[in-house]
């Protein structure tokens, strides 16, 4: 089984409209239909954005605004999807529930379906700043191409949950990340490839460039697409099959092969997978 995918490099900047947001999601998302794309990952907090459009006084909206924008933003990704026939994780966008916000990735799939998944573990600045709460449980979801998972950023820095969504039956793990200097993204980045050699999975990274001037903690964004695999025989030897350029507006695309997981899973040069040693310490629950 073959996958293509593409990975935005989603350029922030001042808006005056949600029709400016959905025009700028569809050109990426025609991008990758272009390139014959299955799957197009947005990053992380895509829809803070909506936030730099402001009120009647001038001022940025603030996070507590940001679910007011849902069933817009929901039938805009669900309509690009539906149209272009492709699977397209929407970043992630704050949602409300009860009196808590939640920071939330969305899968849509081509027939119309919308998926959930909030992130997991929450980090400092998402909590003293912005008050979210972390999400529970852990799901993956079934496509026509196979398993996926998709874990948000500060997720990707968790071997224990990774290792959780392999043992479900992911083969991809889509990280949709936010961050703002050169350290965050590196740990983001840096765990991705530790997550894709002790799991043999492919892990799929983009993030925010760009910024929103008005709108505070969005200010500044370092970020760099890539499409991480192994480091084994059948993959290149740094295991990645494609980056983008560091904070530039782009698009990346590559071919996933599931057949050469479960080759080095059976009997490439390391076995990580099948070689973890539960007897000295537990497997996922």
């Amino acid at each position: 089984m073959k996958l293509r995918v593409s990975a935005v490099q989603y350029h922030l900047h001042t808006i005056q409209t949600f029709d400016d947001f959905a025009n700028q999601v569809e050109h990426y998302v025609k991008t990758a239909e272009e390139f014959g794309s299955e799957f197009v990952l947005f990053p992380e907090f895509v829809t803070t954005q909506l936030m730099s459009i402001g009120d009647q006084q001038g001022r940025a909206l603030s996070i507590q605004d940001l679910p007011d924008f849902t069933e817009q933003y929901r039938s805009l990704f669900s309509r690009l999807a539906r149209e272009t026939n492709m699977h397209i994780i929407g970043g992630t966008h704050v949602l409300r529930k009860g009196d808590r916000l939640y920071n939330v990735a969305h899968l849509f799939y081509p027939d119309g379906r919308v998926a959930e998944q909030p992130k997991l573990h929450i980090t400092p600045t998402e909590v003293k700043e912005w008050n979210m709460s972390p999400g529970e449980g852990l799901q993956v979801f079934e496509t026509a191409k196979g398993t996926i998972a998709v874990l948000t950023c500060y997720d990707i820095e968790f071997p224990e949950i990774v290792r959780m969504a392999k043992a479900k039956g992911a083969d991809v793990i889509f990280c949709p990340s936010c961050t703002d200097d050169r350290h965050g993204f590196y740990r983001v980045r840096y765990t991705s490839h530790a997550r894709a050699v002790e799991n043999q999975v492919y892990v799929v990274l983009t993030g925010t460039v760009g910024s929103l001037p008005t709108v505070d903690f969005m200010r500044a964004n370092f970020g760099q697409a890539a499409i991480i695999t192994p480091n084994d025989i059948p993959f290149p030897p740094r295991g990645i099959l494609a980056e983008g350029e560091i904070n530039d507006d782009m698009v990346i695309t590559a071919d996933l092969d599931l057949s050469l997981l479960y080759q080095v899973r059976e009997s490439g040069s390391v076995t990580t997978w099948r070689d973890r040693r539960t007897d000295l310490y537990p497997d996922w629950k």
